[in-house]
């Protein structure tokens, strides 16, 4: 597994995220505009209603628009312990230690990404090859790091 593609897979995840919001962003605000009536408390009310709508999508834009920047800044080289740009293979499974965007494949296995921040990868943070850790009472041996 080359972490370099699972960037690159991860980047292409972020950016269709992104286009998404801003096209719903850009419809709510034309539809926004399309409310205008004589109907008073109603009228308002809906558009109130579109403006939190809008805030809420903005909101989730610029979290998507922080995890891009986020894996900018991630290394590539390997690690002889976890950290964040760390891939991770354990007995239970594979984990991208980035920025969460859920699981994604590569060379015909998933591999789960993690935000540095998540439960899981602070558990594993320090660890090297052959430590154990455990996450809701579930323990996981460490059996590769790149």
């Amino acid at each position: 597994m080359n972490k370099q593609e699972l960037l690159n897979i991860i980047r292409t995840k972020l950016a269709g995220k992104i286009q998404n919001f801003e096209d719903l962003i850009a419809e709510t605000r034309a539809s926004n505009n399309d409310t205008k009536s004589s109907m008073g408390d109603k009228y308002e009310t809906g558009r109130e209603m579109l403006q939190q709508e809008i805030n809420n999508l903005q909101r989730q834009l610029n979290e998507s628009l922080n995890q891009l920047a986020v894996i900018q800044k991630i290394s590539t080289e390997p690690c002889d312990k976890v950290q964040n740009g760390s891939l991770v293979k354990t007995d239970k499974g594979i984990f991208y230690v980035t920025v969460s965007v859920g699981e994604i494949i590569s060379e015909n296995q998933k591999i789960m990404t993690v935000s540095a921040e998540s439960p899981l990868a602070k558990a594993m943070s320090g660890k090297k090859t052959g430590d154990t850790f455990a996450v809701n009472n579930i323990s996981q041996t460490i059996l590769e790091i790149r």
